[in-house]
């Protein structure tokens, strides 16, 4: 097992699945529920008061036992088995993301999880060109030791899948990880689980909507060492991706068009901006040799120690949250500028935002930042 990590008890996965499944708690706010209380059980019963206290006035809504039992029942019929962010399981390179999700669903062979990636993405309405290249450059990469990640999508995802399905292919859907879409990739989807892995943070039986994409976007790069895209217009999701793998702290590659193609906007303009210009496997390989060498950083594996006894005095709480509320608008500033501004310890500060976020009135933005929700 690795080093710092354990696998939760039958009990505390019902509590992480109950906790993420609650209102207005993301992965974000997750951890920082866990970092305070120590346990999903204990932030559970906190919840009430503190979404109260942020301004929230109705009860939030807490996932229950039975529903977290339910899907959990429903994983397993589907051949799932979810794996929590400290269980060895987990992919280490989306460990260290800020937002990973606390608990992922995983069909096929998890083992390949632990290997490292390259995500590949680009066009749905990918030229054949563009097809047959991703599809070659997935297979080199698999060769090489390499895991390629994607979406399953359209075009180039498909392609890069097929290409890689012989050495491992990892397929991270934005609905639930037994909805095959788009639905002519059934056959796809059932070879992938034979040899490589579908996941998904969505609960198995979720159909994809339209705002799961980008949040599914995020995972694809942070399971990844770098994004490689292939074939993109100017408004393309994968450029989502490319900008998720920079804030992370991924490598970028991108493959160049011609200009006379409006797919090779988004790789030429990633080129512009510093992305590696990609033609073969071994423009990848020689920038992330040395990562390969030297494995990300991702710290020590959380522990949930808890850091709060009780909620703080109301009265100096309510002083404080409104010293924050006034320095707080629809446009993202920095936490740490909230501190200096204010004044207080990043503690208080901390507890303050986190019952916002309870309560529905605060978002949270890349680059720790936040903002407050209008209307």
């Amino acid at each position: 097992m690795d080093e710092g990590r354990r696998i939760l008890s039958t009990a505390e996965r019902l509590d992480w699945l109950r906790l993420i499944r609650s209102e207005n708690v993301g992965p974000r706010t997750f951890n920082r529920l866990l970092e305070r209380f120590g346990s999903a059980a204990a932030a559970l019963d906190a919840l009430p008061d503190l979404a109260k206290r942020g301004g929230l006035r109705r009860a939030v809504a807490i996932g229950s036992k039975a529903a977290a039992e339910r899907e959990l029942a429903a994983a397993e019929r589907a051949g799932a088995r979810l794996i929590a962010t400290l269980e060895p399981g987990y992919p280490r390179w989306l460990a260290a993301t800020e937002d990973a999700p606390p608990l992922l669903a995983v069909i096929g062979n998890a083992s390949l999880l632990a290997k490292p990636m390259v995500a590949m993405v680009g066009a749905r309405n990918a030229s054949l060109n563009g097809r047959n290249f991703a599809r070659k450059l997935a297979a080199d990469l698999g060769r090489a030791g390499m895991v390629v990640a994607s979406g399953m999508a359209r075009g180039i995802d498909t392609a890069a899948h097929y290409g890689a399905l012989a050495s491992g292919t990892v397929a991270v859907l934005a609905g639930g990880a037994d909805v095959i879409y788009p639905p002519e990739n059934d056959g796809l989807w059932r070879e992938i689980i034979q040899t490589g892995a579908v996941i998904s943070e969505m609960p198995v039986g979720t159909a994809p909507q339209a705002s799961y994409f980008p949040r599914r976007n995020r995972i694809i790069s942070g399971l990844s060492l770098g994004v490689v895209v292939v074939e993109a217009n100017a408004r393309s999701g994968s450029l989502i991706t490319a900008r998720f793998a920079a804030d992370q702290g991924r490598e970028v590659f991108a493959v160049p068009g011609s200009p006379m193609d409006p797919r090779a906007a988004g790789p030429n303009d990633l080129i512009r901006n510093g992305a590696t210009l990609t033609e073969s496997a071994e423009d990848v390989l020689a920038v992330l040799s040395d990562l390969l060498r030297h494995p990300l950083g991702e710290g020590e594996t959380a522990q949930y120690r808890g850091t709060a006894a009780g909620l703080p005095d109301p009265i100096e709480d309510a002083r404080t949250r409104a010293q924050i509320l006034e320095l707080l608008g629809p446009a993202p500033v920095m936490v740490d500028e909230i501190i200096r501004q204010c004044q207080l310890s990043p503690s208080v500060v901390s507890w303050v935002l986190l019952e916002l976020e309870l309560a529905g009135r605060l978002d949270r933005h890349p680059g720790n930042k936040v903002a407050l929700l209008v209307g």
